[in-house]
C-alpha cells in the first residue's frame, strides 16, 4: 500500500503480436517469458496483488493458464480496448493505485518499478517512459484509479484505448503528472522484447545472471560482455500508433 491505498500491479499480455508471434509464452531460461515478468512485478515493494489482463480470445486461453499457475489473479476482457481490460482488472482487484507493466519487459526492475512508485505523491500519475533515461523494458507507470476511470469514460481514439495512459498524460491541464528520472541517461539501452534479436539478448542476460538479478547486475554484465548490446541495437521501437 501507499498512503493507505490498495495497489495493484496490472499486466498487460497477449499471444497475439505480430513481430515476434506469441513472444509472451517464449521460452526463456526454462518457463515461459509472461511467467518472469509476473514473478518480477510481484517483488515489487508495496505492490499488494499482481493481476494479468488478457484479452478473451481462445488463442489466449493457454496464456490464461500460464499466468494462473504462476499464482496471481487473471482477469479477461476485449483484445483491442486494453484501456477496458486495465478498468475490469482494477475493479476485479480493488485497486486504488495502478501500476502499469507490459509482459514483454522480462527484465523489469522490481527496485526500479518501486522508485516510480514511491514517487507517486501529491499527482494523478508518475511514469519513467515520458522522459526516458532508463533502459527500454524497464517502463512502469502509476496512476490513480480515479485517473483511470475518467480515461476509460472519455478516451475515445483508438490509441488511447489500446495503451491505456495516453488520455491520463495528454491532459496534463487536469492530471498533476510527474517524472521519475535517473542520474545516468541509459535510454539508449533496448531490455525489452519484440524482435528475436530481443528474445536472443534476454536469453544470454538470463543465461549468464540466472533469475535474481536487478539493474546494476545487468549493466556490469554488459560491461564485461559489451558485445551483448549488438545482439539488438538496430531494433527499432514500433511507434504507439504502429
Amino acid at each position: 500500500m501507499i498512503g493507505g491505498r490498495r495497489v495493484v500491479a496490472i499486466v498487460q499480455a497477449r499471444v497475439g503480436s505480430t513481430r515476434l508471434p506469441a513472444k509472451v509464452l517464449a521460452p526463456l531460461a526454462g518457463h515461459p517469458m509472461v511467467a518472469h515478468v509476473l514473478r518480477r512485478a510481484t517483488q515489487v515493494e508495496s505492490v499488494d496483488e499482481v493481476v494479468a489482463a488478457i484479452p478473451d480470445l481462445a488463442e489466449d486461453d493457454s496464456l490464461a493458464d500460464v499466468a494462473a499457475s504462476a499464482g496471481v489473479r487473471v482477469v479477461r476482457g476485449p483484445a483491442a480496448d486494453v484501456l477496458n481490460r486495465y478498468v475490469l482488472a482494477a475493479e476485479a482487484s480493488d485497486a486504488e493505485i495502478v501500476m502499469r507493466l507490459t509482459a514483454d519487459c522480462p527484465l523489469l526492475s522490481p527496485l526500479v518499478s518501486g522508485r516510480v512508485l514511491n514517487a507517486y505523491e501529491a499527482c494523478d500519475y508518475v511514469s519513467n517512459t515520458l522522459t526516458r533515461t532508463f533502459p527500454r523494458g524497464l517502463d512502469t507507470e502509476v496512476f490513480s484509479r480515479e485517473a483511470l476511470d475518467a480515461a476509460a469514460v472519455e478516451a475515445t481514439d483508438d490509441v488511447a484505448r489500446e495503451h491505456v495512459t495516453p488520455f491520463i498524460y495528454g491532459h496534463p491541464e487536469r492530471f498533476v503528472l510527474r517524472q521519475l528520472t535517473d542520474a545516468t541517461d541509459r535510454s539508449g539501452l533496448r531490455w525489452t522484447v519484440d524482435t528475436p534479436e530481443d528474445l536472443a539478448f534476454a536469453s544470454r542476460v538470463y543465461e549468464a545472471l540466472g533469475e535474481a538479478f536487478e539493474l546494476d547486475d545487468v549493466l556490469a554484465l554488459l560491461d564485461r560482455e559489451p558485445e551483448l548490446v549488438e545482439l539488438n541495437r538496430h531494433t527499432v521501437q514500433k511507434p504507439l500508433d504502429g
